[in-house]
């Protein structure tokens, strides 16, 4: 891989994924439907019927396909955190472990977190979305949490970009003061054991 791609490349939780995820899949649902459309054709023209092992194989193609159309959508109606959020949040969060555009999803809606933080047993979270329930997405977010055993966790959403600041430059003084290194002990953890915080929140999102 080159340094340029290496430099592009994002994962969940970093900012910019959602944007990078949505055109990696619409290229792929593109691809898989294109694929889909030409093995039928072929089959139709060299049989002249639908009853052939291609229109199989290209009925099994659009299990994925569709799969990738649900994921696809779910992206473009995803909402990323805004440039100026971030170069804001970038400002104040020192060594902080702080996530970018999660997507999370309930049985009633969606809650768009533009970033969230986890320091020891508080959660912070940030959303640029005016229509946001703060106290529906916490409780969401406490339930996962406490599912993953983590029943005494403190979480807090903030709607407004100056407050969520203020709290992380607190969290930040308090990282500092103690020595802690949340974004060392996230690297550390060890698949297969106990899902830390930060762990759980990538873990329900999109």
């Amino acid at each position: 891989m080159s340094d340029l791609a290496r430099r592009n490349r994002t994962s969940k939780g970093d900012f910019g994924s959602i944007l990078n995820g949505r055109r990696l899949a619409v290229t792929r649902t593109i691809a898989a439907i294109g694929f889909c459309v030409v093995i039928f054709l072929i089959g139709w023209l060299i049989y002249h019927s639908n009853r052939s092992i291609f229109s199989i194989v290209a009925a099994l193609g659009c299990i994925p396909a569709g799969w990738s159309a649900v994921n696809m959508i779910m992206l473009l109606r995803a909402r990323p955190c805004s440039a100026e959020a971030h170069e804001q949040i970038e400002r104040v969060r020192g060594g902080l472990l702080v996530y970018y555009d999660l997507e999370m999803t309930s049985y009633e809606r969606n809650y768009h977190i533009a970033s969230a933080t986890v320091l020891e047993r508080n959660v912070c979270l940030f959303s640029e979305d005016t229509a946001i329930v703060p106290t529906e997405c916490e409780r969401h977010v406490r339930e996962q949490l406490a599912q993953g055993g983590y029943s005494d966790v403190t979480v807090k959403l903030f709607t407004e970009l100056g407050r969520y600041c203020d709290r992380l430059s607190q969290l930040e003084k308090t990282r500092a003061a103690r020595g802690l290194d949340p974004v060392a002990e996230e690297a550390a953890w060890v698949p297969g054991t106990r899902q830390t915080c930060a762990g759980i929140l990538l873990s329900i999102s999109l």
